[in-house]
């Protein structure tokens, strides 16, 4: 059995991989995801994470598609108490932003389509600045206290504005966020370390981050003269162009070989080490995908082996 991770200051215990919803209702149709749930499901895995919007960009979705989809597989396996939930508000087309009165009416959104009663973990999806920390936090503790909301969290925050999030939580005994999503990988340290995982640290909320493998960069499958199907290809070859990228597939490849394991694999279990990480995201399409994510769970890297993915990484 998997041991699981405690989420920051909360009483949520999660596996150490976070599945992405983000291709639940667009390149994943209703079946391919129930398959991919069941599966991930099945290894031990408890912890889902959508947003109101996902996938509002693709032609004719609105919205909500992802969610409406868990929703689905939630009643039909009526598992609920057994999946800790995750998802967003302020980029749905019909609930943009982060006022009190449109945070309070995505998550009544949110939950019909999830089918539910309660999300577990709630995140403010991208901060809006012009929006003050009172309004947002007030808002937030209403959906806390009313049951519908078990902890809060943010993504997409500057340090200023968490820091700010914090101490009026603190001050006025509110909700308080309790993980931190940022865009953190092996070729983007710099969208996380410092400032925000100093305050992290300090704060004590986990890191939950997104883009753990760099769009599909750090599975190994991008390779110099190869091409390779994917909606997200054009953003993930690029990092074959730097040298900090090769040196990172270099390494990769290596630990690996020595692990038997693939790419993917270690490059999870390199975030899923660092400082504040409590589970990275990644999402899969296809069942044929999960084995790669879900191996972080049993894979220890040694400290030299973190080390030289460090390095590879500066």
């Amino acid at each position: 059995m998997t041991s699981l991770r405690k989420l920051g200051s909360s009483d949520l215990e999660v596996f150490p991989l976070a599945l992405g919803g983000n291709v639940f209702g667009w390149t994943a149709d209703q079946d391919r995801s129930f398959a991919v749930l069941d599966a991930y499901t099945a290894a031990g895995g408890n912890f889902v994470d959508t947003a109101d919007s996902y996938s509002a960009w693709v032609d004719g979705n609105s919205g909500g598609e992802s969610e409406t989809v868990l929703g689905k597989w939630l009643a039909a396996r009526g598992n609920r108490d057994d999946v800790v939930l995750a998802t967003k508000v302020s980029q749905h087309p019909e609930y943009p932003g982060l006022s009190a009165a449109n945070i309070k009416a995505a998550a009544d959104a949110s939950l019909r389509r999830l089918g539910t009663d309660h999300i577990d973990l709630y995140y403010t999806h991208f901060d809006k600045p012009e929006v003050p920390v009172e309004e947002i936090i007030g808002a937030l503790d209403e959906l806390v206290k009313a049951g519908k909301v078990r902890y809060i969290a943010a993504s997409n925050i500057s340090a200023e504005r968490l820091a700010e999030s914090l101490e009026f939580s603190d001050r006025e005994g509110l909700a308080r966020y309790v993980a931190l999503q940022p865009h953190y990988n092996l070729v983007s340290r710099d969208t996380y370390e410092g400032e925000l995982s100093d305050l992290a640290e300090r704060a004590g909320l986990a890191a939950v981050p997104y883009y753990a493998l760099a769009a599909g960069f750090l599975t190994g499958k991008y390779r110099p003269g190869t091409a390779v199907d994917s909606p997200r290809a054009g953003g993930a070859a690029k990092h074959l162009e730097t040298e900090r990228g090769r040196r990172v597939l270099a390494a990769l490849d290596e630990i690996a070989e020595a692990h038997d394991v693939p790419v993917a694999t270690v490059a999870l279990a390199w975030l899923a080490a660092r400082p504040t990480v409590a589970a990275p995201i990644a999402s899969a399409r296809t069942v044929e995908q999960l084995p790669a994510l879900l191996g972080v769970a049993g894979l220890s890297l040694t400290d030299d082996e973190v080390g030289k993915l460090t390095r590879a990484s500066a």
